[in-house]
């Protein structure tokens, strides 16, 4: 028997640490994600043959988002070699990717998405399986960092997200995009090569189009370096997301929130304290952006009687008798009045904080 080339190894083994760091359970079932192109399929070759090993079951969804000619033929083909890889169950999900009031990255990651928790769910998976490399992590760094992002989109991609109770992993993480290439030419697997991904229409292929020129510029460490610093930025960010969390508890006044204690927090602290109460309040995740939250924090740290800020899902938040509380207690019209008086502070959406993955 030859030697284990490389790349195969690098990703046998991120693959390995993932499932073992998962502490599943014996027999559990994982899904691994796959597209057909060469990150996701040198995924599923690596998943195919570790899973066993620990006493897990694997399996694969590929999706098909309907957004090219040929996507359900190419999808088919995932399946089959799927099972003779000895994946099972092995199956094609066709998504609605339509985009709805959002870009077509946007509206396909979230069908996407809401697909495979459907697919986890119906399989009794134990988790899901990414196939996002380093390089991933470090165009989402650079995406965020383009978007004027705080810590939390800096942080990039979790290693581990639950989502609607369901765990997706990304093995690869700190594995090249050129050694899943590299493992997938050794394993005679022929990748699919989906235009998308440098089709300059999409903020991302043209980010990863620059990457090539960066580490010209600046080194063959760049895209280590970045994916490296969202690993440091999540670190922190994990350890400030845990003071708020206790400081939110310490701050609500029976729904509201104590006004003095929160001035006596720091600005990181206490922005995520009241972020997490915009969300309370009912404000979608996706829409609250960071000058929702900067607005929220003036009633706090800037204040000199500004009237209610206006968050996502028609809420106001106004400042009284040392909290800063919802507006349930106003009519419409006087409320409407306010706006048009210009006494309102809204807040208009720009740079959003949040895990665009």
């Amino acid at each position: 028997m030859g030697e284990l080339a490389a790349p195969v190894a690098a990703v046998r083994l991120a693959v390995r640490e993932a499932l073992r760091s998962a502490a599943l359970d014996h027999d559990a079932l994982v899904i691994v994600a796959c597209s057909g192109g060469p990150d996701s399929l040198a995924l599923a070759a690596a998943t195919s043959f570790v899973a066993p090993r620990l006493g897990l079951r694997a399996g694969l969804v590929t999706v098909d988002h309907g957004l090219q000619a040929g996507s359900s033929e190419r999808a088919a083909q995932v399946v089959e070699w799927a099972t003779t890889a000895g994946l099972a169950p092995a199956a094609m999900l066709a998504v609605d990717a339509t985009p709805r009031g959002d870009g077509p990255e946007a509206a396909a990651r979230t069908a996407r998405y809401a697909g495979l928790v459907a697919a986890a769910k119906r399989e009794h998976a134990a988790a899901v399986l990414l196939g996002h490399t380093r390089e991933d992590q470090a165009e989402t760094v650079l995406l965020a960092l383009a978007r004027g992002a705080g810590s939390r989109g800096l942080s990039g991609m979790p290693a581990r997200r639950e989502i609607d109770g369901v765990a997706f992993l990304r093995p690869l993480l700190d594995v090249a995009r050129s050694d899943t290439a590299a493992a997938c030419a050794e394993l005679d697997l022929v990748p699919w090569a989906d235009p998308h991904n440098v089709d300059p229409r999409f903020a991302r292929s043209r980010v990863r189009a620059a990457l090539p020129l960066l580490e010209e510029l600046l080194g063959a460490g760049v895209v280590a370096n970045l994916a490296r610093t969202a690993g440091l930025v999540a670190t922190d960010s994990a350890a400030l997301d845990g003071w708020a969390a206790d400081a939110a508890i310490a701050a609500d006044d029976d729904g509201s929130l104590h006004v003095p204690y929160l001035s006596g927090l720091p600005a990181a602290v206490r922005t995520r304290v009241l972020r997490t109460f915009a969300l309370r309040l009912g404000a979608p995740a996706g829409a609250l952006a960071a000058t929702h939250i900067a607005a929220l924090d003036a009633l706090v740290a800037d204040w000199h009687g500004q009237g209610p800020v206006a968050l996502p899902g028609g809420i106001l938040v106004v400042r009284r008798d040392g909290r800063l509380v919802q507006i349930i207690d106003e009519s419409v019209h006087e409320i409407a009045r306010r706006v048009a008086g210009g006494r309102t502070r809204n807040a208009r959406p720009s740079a959003t904080d949040s895990n665009v993955e």
